[in-house]
């Protein structure tokens, strides 16, 4: 670690050195920095890796750190996939993206996705139109922009064409978005 001066003296007194800290306060130091990132929310390990090398320049005293954080049950990879994989109004392919991104294995991953139920997912995607559907029927082309709104929030077509025909379905006729016969003539 780095040797650290103390604040500026007053008047006329020199600057004194703070001793560095030893090997075991490094540890704990960085072990209760751990804690405290994981107290905000669920990190991954490659999320945690990323914040604990900011604050040490040892590989060593970072993998040791990991493996006890690991071994008291603190950070599971699994249990963030299995919390990201459980989200409401999301689809399959956000859920894939954003443990991709904060650096879950492939193999977790697919997991993951392989758990989530595809009834669920249209049903989710039925409930995210719904709520979202006034400000859509507003819309030039009210499907269209369902359509753009829900692969946005990542479900599939396999998701969103379901839920935008049942939604139509349920609306009177001139607010599914769809022109009724003769209007233009």
């Amino acid at each position: 670690m780095r040797s650290r001066r103390a604040r500026p003296p007053e008047g006329d007194q020199p600057l004194r050195e703070i001793r560095p800290k030893t090997p075991q306060e490094q540890r704990d130091a960085l072990l209760a920095y751990a804690f405290r990132a994981l107290g905000g929310r669920a990190l991954t390990e490659a999320e945690l890796r990323v914040k604990l090398e900011r604050r040490s320049d040892t590989p060593e005293l970072v993998e040791e750190v990991l493996k006890r954080v690991q071994e008291l049950g603190y950070q599971d990879d699994g249990q963030v996939a299995r919390i990201e994989g459980t989200r409401r109004g999301v689809g399959t392919f956000r859920v894939r993206q954003t443990l991709k991104r904060r650096g879950v294995t492939e193999e977790l991953i697919q997991d993951t996705l392989e758990a989530r139920d595809p009834d669920q997912e249209r049903a989710g995607a039925l409930e995210v139109l719904e709520r979202r559907w006034p400000a859509l029927a507003r819309k030039k082309d009210p499907r269209a922009s369902a359509y753009a709104f829900l692969a946005r929030r990542g479900y599939g077509g396999d998701a969103i064409w379901p839920a935008i025909r049942e939604l139509s379905e349920r609306l009177p006729p001139g607010e599914d978005g769809e022109e009724e016969e003769g209007e233009w003539e």
